[in-house]
């Protein structure tokens, strides 16, 4: 009795049946073709089946162990190539873990497939399941290949000092999803590197030369050479700005502006390295307002003449 009741689960587990067929209908069929086979007939086919099972369970296994040893394999020779070609951490860390995942899926699959189930459901689940959450995880999947485009051709790194997103401070952080700002007065703006890759990123730390330019205002009667000579006394008095004899693209240079309402407007230009941007830009407005009134040059004031006809 044993031996026919695991015959009638076998071939249950084993029909495909039509769709007019019910499961009744099933038992009967088997019933009756059990009712017509020997017990050793039947005996003989249980053994058949399970050592057919048995050798494809230990090929399956094989193939995973196999599988495994080669999975490993492949990601130390990623690493290698990573670390040979110096990659960023970050980006070869990421990489390794995908290529990890998506072998060792295939695996399992590949394994699935020679004990014998049938995998192109598994395949289609697999399938719909990264579906849904790619569409679920749309913002993040956006920020994630955002970071990746980032680390990969580094449009900034950690330490630079960039403007962004109606942002700026110096980069204290890069990662995979978002890029960590900390602006002047100490506070700390996360950006997704998503908005932050398609967007106008300004490095300033990328060139080790930045100009620095000023619009000064005189008042109309000034003297334009005299004011020019004492500005430019102040570009040259400072060892931070630099000529083309120390590597600058242009040597200090002053020049009358513009004519406005009420002044006259000179411009001052001047390179610094990177680093002495804001110090220098303070220092020489400071030099600017203390030593052209010492010189007789007044700052202007807005004013209007008033001219009044009496019939």
């Amino acid at each position: 009795i044993d031996i026919y009741t695991i015959m009638i689960l076998t071939n249950l587990l084993q029909a495909q049946p039509a769709d007019s067929l019910n499961v009744q209908q099933h038992l009967e069929a088997v019933a009756e073709k059990l009712s017509t086979t020997p017990v050793t007939t039947l005996v003989s086919e249980i053994i058949d089946k399970a050592v057919n099972f048995g050798f494809k369970l230990l090929a399956a296994l094989a193939i995973y162990l196999i599988g495994a040893w080669i999975i490993r394999k492949i990601k130390n020779l990623v690493a290698r190539i990573f670390e040979r070609k110096k990659t960023d951490a970050a980006i070869a860390s990421f990489t390794q873990s995908i290529i990890g995942i998506a072998l060792t899926i295939l695996l399992i699959i590949i394994t699935i497939g020679a004990v014998g189930i049938d995998t192109t459901s598994i395949a289609a689940l697999l399938a719909g399941g990264g579906m849904a959450i790619g569409m679920a995880l749309n913002g993040t999947v956006q920020n994630f290949a955002g970071g990746i485009m980032i680390i990969a051709f580094k449009p900034f790194k950690a330490g630079d000092y960039i403007q962004a997103q109606g942002y700026e401070g110096t980069v204290s952080e890069v990662n995979i999803v978002n890029t960590k700002l900390t602006t002047v007065d100490n506070k700390s703006v996360i950006i997704p590197n998503g908005a932050l890759f398609n967007g106008t990123v300004n490095n300033f730390s990328d060139n080790t030369l930045r100009r620095l330019e000023w619009i000064v205002s005189v008042e109309y009667g000034s003297s334009a050479e005299e004011t020019r000579e004492v500005l430019m006394s102040l570009l040259k008095g400072d060892i931070r700005v630099l000529n083309t004899a120390k590597g600058a693209p242009a040597d200090p240079f002053v020049a009358l502006h513009s004519l406005s309402d009420s002044s006259v407007k000179f411009v001052m230009r001047g390179w610094v390295h990177s680093a002495d941007y804001w110090d220098v830009n303070f220092d020489i407005n400071e030099k600017i307002y203390e030593e052209l009134p010492k010189k007789g040059i007044r700052f202007p004031f807005p004013q209007m003449d008033v001219h009044v006809h009496q019939d």
